[in-house]
């Protein structure tokens, strides 16, 4: 049972922007359940929040998040939540990013079909005032947006100018990685930008959100050194690129807990800040509630950074013996945990076994290496990630994987399989992932797949997709070295036709340049 927060009951008295007086506890509006991204409307009446695996949930118990609408009484009270409804919601993670300065636009953080079935296609959504509700909303479509997270996060500028998001993607610095997507004159989104290694970490960085002045980011992060699995940082943007920022300060206390604090959004106009905590909640989120009288429309909060104690002579902090390593594996698709046994291994002689069930796994590994994690489960592709140990700064760390159905159609992308630029040959780090899908092979005798290579765009267009037909060659060859029939591997090079970013940044068409395969028959 989760216990809810023992906040005070007082009513705040609000002066600034017309801000209702509320009870600050929202002891009616947190649940058993875990509470994800709440965002107040405009008018401070209404409170939208994201509640995962409520059997209420469209998608009952097995639906990772559906929105749920809470609103302000007259005796100053938030409103137990009610189910948003099926305009709002599907099957899928649903959620809030924001709204327009006014309040007639509401921006969500998935697509959605007009038959209420989960959308095939990714982006953002924007809904309008309609009756006592909210429109269907209309799709909007951003250049090679692709988000394999289970529960993306986001934030829209209150002027619709900027949209900031977390997302699992090509060429991502870890699990999940913050980026930016402008709108420009003409009303286009344009290609996400991601906002660089000062921001984004080895691990997972999560629920962004801006001041008014698009100047300020805050966020929360597992890759730094904080007081719980998840603390929230803040950021200043230095320039109009979106990639240059300051080193990510540690707002601290009270906010940051030994539990995990995440969807940190400031309403800078009415001094108080809304964030969601664990910390005392049997491990899911409660909404929280903090108050700064001295927050200006465009300033950063004034919460005290974490300060080093003063010491008289230097001192040599000792690496951690262990990382405590914890998480879940799910079903891509659907986000249903999945039973699986995770391997880490590392050089010269480390290998570490552990299984994941409904309640995910935890394990110790040694704080030094670099390691190799092969997770796999009956009726799943084998998946292989890369940690680095070294690069952890918590003794926690959560690490969350998600395998890819064994169906006909599923696609999954051989992220570690490389290629020197503009040849065939293998790089050495390719062969794990290749070995791998050797194994997936030889356990499911019956399956066949497409070999699919794809190219940037520079250079000639009949010369790109003949290089990627060799490249596809040189891994079906491998396979077939490896004791698969070649009659199971079909190949395909595709050139530059099927670009997943931009081809005008150096980092887009190292993303582009890669290999995938398809599952064509079982």
């Amino acid at each position: 049972m989760k216990i809810l927060g023992l906040l005070t009951t007082l009513f705040l008295t609000l002066s600034v922007g017309g801000q209702p007086n509320f009870d600050k506890s929202f002891a009616g509006v947190n649940t058993a359940y875990d509470e994800l991204s709440p965002v107040i409307s405009p008018d401070g009446r209404t409170l939208f929040v994201t509640i995962a695996n409520h059997p209420g949930n469209i998608g009952g118990k097995k639906d990772p998040g559906d929105i749920w609408v809470s609103t302000l009484g007259v005796d100053n009270q938030w409103s137990a939540p009610v189910h948003g409804g099926t305009a709002l919601n599907n099957g899928a993670y649903n959620a809030v990013a924001g709204f327009s300065a006014d309040g007639t636009n509401l921006f969500l953080m998935s697509h959605y079909d007009p038959s209420g079935n989960v959308a095939r296609t990714q982006g953002i959504s924007v809904s309008h005032p309609a009756g006592a509700g909210w429109s269907r909303p209309e799709n909007i479509n951003i250049p090679y947006y692709q988000n394999k997270s289970l529960t993306p996060s986001g934030f829209i500028l209150p002027d619709q100018s900027v949209f900031i998001f977390s997302a699992e993607t090509y060429g991502t610095h870890g699990v999940d990685d913050l980026y930016v997507t402008l709108k420009g004159a003409d009303q286009k989104w344009s290609a996400p930008i991601n906002l660089g290694a000062v921001i984004n970490t080895h691990f997972q960085e999560l629920s962004p959100s801006l001041s008014n002045d698009g100047k300020t980011l805050y966020f929360s992060s597992n890759g730094r050194k904080g007081k719980g699995s998840f603390d929230v940082y803040s950021a200043t943007r230095l320039d109009d690129s979106w990639t240059k920022w300051s080193e990510p300060v540690n707002v601290g206390s009270p906010v940051n807990s030994e539990g995990r604090d995440l969807y940190y959004r400031a309403y800078p106009g009415k001094k108080f800040s809304l964030y969601t905590s664990t910390i005392n909640s049997d491990g899911y989120g409660d909404i929280k509630f903090y108050q700064d009288d001295h927050i200006q429309p465009n300033d950063t909060p004034a919460i005290a950074p974490v300060e080093p104690p003063v010491i008289s002579s230097p001192v040599v902090e000792a690496k951690p013996s262990g990382v405590r390593v914890y998480g879940k594996v799910t079903n891509a698709k659907t986000g249903e945990v999945v039973t699986a046994t995770l391997q880490f291994t590392a050089a010269p002689a480390v290998s570490l076994n552990t299984a994941s069930s409904k309640d995910g796994y935890r394990l110790v590994v040694p704080a030094q290496g670099q390691y190799s994690v092969r997770i796999q489960a009956a009726g799943y592709v084998s998946a292989l990630q890369k940690l680095d140990a070294t690069a952890a700064s918590s003794n926690d760390l959560e690490l969350n994987f998600s395998l890819q159905p064994i169906e006909v159609g599923t696609s999954v992308d051989l992220s570690n399989v490389l290629f020197e630029q503009s040849k065939t040959m293998l790089l050495p780090q390719s062969y794990d992932e290749l070995d791998m899908v050797a194994t997936f092979l030889k356990d499911n005798p019956k399956v066949k797949i497409e070999l699919r290579g794809h190219t940037d765009n520079r250079g000639i267009p009949a010369q790109n997709v003949k290089l990627s037909q060799a490249r596809v060659d040189k891994v079906k060859t491998y396979l077939v070295g490896k004791g698969i029939d070649r009659k199971r591997i079909k190949g395909k090079g595709y050139g530059g036709a099927s670009p997943v970013a931009s081809n005008e940044t150096v980092e887009g068409r190292q993303l582009n340049r890669r290999v995938e395969f398809v599952i064509n028959e079982l």
